[in-house]
């Protein structure tokens, strides 16, 4: 497909304000691909080892370097607003006997390893985005077996803890 000369300036706009946001998070938060990859890398060795999740990603996940190179995507995406990730996630949850109860020790593993792994801006930023993702995951999977489920993650407001064990 031939483009016209007048969408071309439309992306190229639109690739610009996005490298303006990415810049933008970047600098208040701190986060860039290694931090994402660190705290990916960590948080789902948790979650392998954990009692209750880790039967169900040894249940679905075959190739976890695959899995963890599509999470590094996600994260950039949800993040930093890259662009990097091109998946459906809610689709890929749908299938999974998911209950409250995995959600909430999902994002409390997320939530401890945010905090431990990354600077408190940075955690804040992905916390926020984590209890969003909790929230709509929840919500969508539930809501397909017939239920309407209430909000439960992502109405605190994530402020950054002073106190972290730092970058690296």
């Amino acid at each position: 497909m031939t483009e016209s000369k007048s969408e071309l300036p439309v992306r190229s706009a639109g690739a610009r304000k996005r490298a303006r946001l990415t810049a933008e998070i970047r600098r208040q938060t701190g986060i860039d691909e290694a931090m994402i990859e660190r705290l990916v890398r960590r948080f789902y060795a948790r979650a392998g080892a954990d009692d209750l999740l880790g039967p169900i990603f040894a249940a679905h996940v075959a190739d976890w370097e695959a899995h963890i190179a599509r999470m590094c995507a996600f994260w950039s995406s949800v993040a930093l607003m890259t662009g990097h990730y091109h998946g459906q996630p809610m689709q890929a949850h749908m299938p999974l006997a998911l209950a409250p109860e995995h959600f909430d020790r999902w994002l409390g593993l997320f939530e401890e390893t945010a905090r431990e792994t990354c600077p408190p801006e940075a955690a804040a930023h992905f916390i926020d985005r984590a209890r969003r993702i909790a929230d709509s995951l929840e919500m969508g999977v539930v809501a397909n077996r017939g239920d309407i489920p209430a909000r439960r993650h992502s109405s605190a407001v994530v402020r950054p803890h002073r106190t972290h064990g730092g970058g690296a």
